[in-house]
């Protein structure tokens, strides 16, 4: 080996944190228990392969030296506590948790094992930890504001569709983060001049007797907020929504590309690539209590104009500009 070979290979071997060489030395598999609300939720689909991309990004291939174990609670909430303590008697090296009624779940499963969370309201208003810096104890994340924003999908909305002034709000009333979306909303419409009327969605029933209703009410446009349980009917909302012509607006890209005309949110990508690195590092040796919880400031807005001409709608040139990407 020549000077300079072994300069560069010292080097490497410095760049490499202590815990990565002993873990490639002993061989070790870190299990990575995700706990999640559907598997068949498009969104999030999305977003567990992007973790996927970015630990292998960073060093953490699925088989090799990391495993993913996959908790679903299938847009069923009282399923969770079980899961979550599944994944504690597997005795993983960290639990992944997306959304409040998960993350809350890990929490109260465990307060030694390493939680990485994304949830959409404030963790410390929630109680989930004692402050963003530092967020103590054994969870940290990510905090996408989806609540706190609440009011923005209504403005653009209103911009979208001038003519709107009654929405209908579905939201899950078992889900306390939803039953806060649903209410800012409710104050946002005020400030916007539009009337928000709320309608409870509990489970499959509910949304066939919630569609009976509308078509009575003929609300100018329709607002549906996440939540596994209505990601899990978010097909049927698009649906019923282009079959009475009413305009929506969703909770992520994926509902536009399956025919909702617009959705303010989030960059998901964007937050699972930093979950990745969360991941990394606590797997790394950082403790989740040295790790703010991040408050990312990157979303998107996403009108389909195949659904406002389905609708007999003319999207207007200020929301095209602000558009992040305009399906065709």
């Amino acid at each position: 080996m020549t000077a300079l070979m072994l300069i560069v290979a010292l080097t490497l071997r410095l760049l490499v944190s202590p815990s990565a060489i002993e873990a490639q030395q002993a061989g070790k598999v870190y299990r990575i228990g995700v706990l999640a609300g559907s598997a068949h939720d498009p969104r999030a689909q999305r977003g567990y392969a992007v973790l996927h991309q970015g630990l292998r990004a960073l060093g953490y291939v699925e088989g090799q030296n990391v495993i993913l174990e996959y908790r679903f609670a299938e847009a069923n909430i009282a399923r969770l506590p079980a899961l979550a303590a599944d994944l504690v008697r597997r005795h993983v090296d960290l639990i992944v948790a997306a959304g409040h009624p998960m993350v809350l779940a890990a929490k109260q499963a465990t307060t030694t094992i390493p939680i990485v969370m994304t949830v959409p309201t404030d963790p410390v208003e929630t109680g989930l930890v004692d402050s963003l810096a530092p967020p103590g104890g054994n969870m940290t994340g990510l905090t996408n504001r989806v609540v706190e924003i609440a009011g923005k999908p209504l403005e653009l909305f209103k911009e979208a569709v001038p003519t709107l002034g009654r929405v209908a709000v579905f939201y899950d009333a078992a889900n306390p983060t939803n039953f806060r979306h649903a209410h800012a909303v409710q104050t946002a419409g005020q400030a916007l001049g539009v009337t928000v009327q709320l309608w409870e969605v509990r489970g499959p029933d509910d949304v066939a007797r919630v569609f009976a209703a509308l078509r009575q009410e003929r609300p100018d446009g329709l607002y549906v907020t996440g939540g596994p349980l209505l990601r899990a009917h978010e097909q049927r909302l698009i649906d019923f929504a282009l079959q009475s012509g009413f305009p929506s607006v969703h909770e992520g890209r994926e509902a536009v590309e399956a025919g909702g005309l617009l959705s303010y949110a989030y960059d998901i990508a964007y937050q699972y690539r930093r979950v990745a690195s969360y991941v990394a590092k606590i797997l790394q040796g950082t403790t989740p209590a040295a790790l703010p919880v991040e408050r990312p400031m990157k979303f998107e807005l996403i009108v389909n104009l195949q659904t406002a001409k389905a609708l007999g709608l003319t999207i207007p040139p200020s929301i095209l500009f602000q558009a992040d990407e305009v399906m065709q």
